[in-house]
């Protein structure tokens, strides 16, 4: 080297990624992903885990960039060479198979391997109508029914009381002022003992009760045979029999069971044809009230136009008369059905 020439300097060599553990590039792996705003599951983790991924994260303070690389590199690395990966346990199958597989199926593996069922058992119980929180609690104790009553929507809870016989609703309501004391750990027993309860039913071939079906079935027959058959039910089962005749809903029973204001949204579903000649098919002593009764809750104009329209019709026969009725019954239904009507139940059928 001549004498005043400079040497250009040699780059500083980069220092050694940092060395890290296994714990550690996890909580490097997970704080990168949401800084970048990925969602991360942590809450999926086994709670010990989530405790040592925390206490990671919060142990670490600065990490260099070639470290950070280093890691994520590896990351990527393992997930490009795995084919594919299966949930972790039963419970995790569980969870991945939720919907495709019957709710008994699913219980069944759950006793059998005491896995317990994931997420808040009292979404599912909160969704429930009243009558089958009534028949979950019946042979529960009254504290039990002081913790689902505490648990549910007040209205429901309402309802609820209300339905059940006077002294055990007073027990259940004086034991609600003494559920401060009951930990969330035995809250939740209970209301996965419940879940676990209703699933364990028997699956049922049909949705609807005997009485409501021989009901509808009933509703839809001509007159002369429904009475023949309920004279049949009186001699088989008379208690049966009176639930059949609450559950069934014919022309007769507009005038005792449909509200006066609501005879309005009853025109709205039922055409005018189909109803002048129901109306001129309701001349007995059972039926004609009833007409009278839509005729008498309609304005006076458009009263005087159907008894036109049913002078103009003239006489109906037997079986066009109910067939009309019938459809006109079938408009109410709708209408209850939907909850835009409700019906009278005190009725004699």
């Amino acid at each position: 080297m001549q004498i005043g020439q400079i040497s250009p300097a040699e780059p500083a060599p980069k220092p050694p990624a940092r060395v890290v553990t296994s714990q550690e590039k996890a909580a490097i792996v997970v704080r990168f992903l949401m800084t970048e705003g990925a969602h991360v599951p942590i809450g999926e983790l086994p709670e010990d885990l989530q405790a040592e991924l925390t206490q990671q994260m919060g142990s670490l303070r600065r990490i260099d960039r070639d470290t950070l690389v280093q890691v994520v590199e590896e990351f990527a690395t393992e997930l490009e060479q795995t084919g594919l990966t299966f949930p972790k346990g039963v419970a995790g199958a569980l969870s991945e198979l939720d919907g495709k597989i019957s709710a008994k199926a699913a219980a069944q593996i759950r006793r059998r391997t005491g896995v317990r069922a994931s997420g808040d058992p009292w979404e599912a119980l909160r969704a429930l109508e009243p009558e089958k929180l009534i028949s979950l609690i019946e042979q529960e104790s009254i504290e039990v029914a002081a913790v689902l009553i505490s648990k549910i929507d007040v209205k429901k809870a309402a309802d609820m009381l209300g339905k059940m016989p006077g002294e055990r609703a007073r027990r259940i309501t004086y034991a609600v002022s003494l559920t401060n004391s009951v930990t969330p750990d035995a809250v939740d027993r209970i209301g996965r003992a419940l879940i676990a309860q209703m699933q364990d039913e028997p699956e049922r071939a049909f949705d609807n009760p005997p009485v409501d079906r021989i009901g509808a079935i009933l509703n839809s027959s001509r007159s002369a045979m429904r009475d023949a058959l309920l004279d049949g039910l009186d001699e088989e089962d008379e208690s049966f029999a009176s639930e059949v005749r609450k559950a069934i809903f014919t022309f007769k029973h507009i005038a005792s069971r449909v509200d006066a204001r609501d005879v309005a949204s009853v025109l709205r579903v039922v055409d005018n044809e189909t109803l002048v000649t129901a109306l001129a098919g309701a001349r007995d002593e059972l039926t004609k009230p009833s007409a009278d009764f839509i005729l008498a809750n309609i304005s006076s104009r458009l009263a005087d136009q159907m008894r036109e329209s049913i002078s103009e019709r003239g006489e109906v026969g037997d079986e066009e008369a109910e067939t009309a009725m019938s459809d006109v019954i079938a408009g109410i239904r709708q209408l209850a059905d939907s909850g835009e009507i409700l019906l009278s139940e005190d009725v004699d059928a």
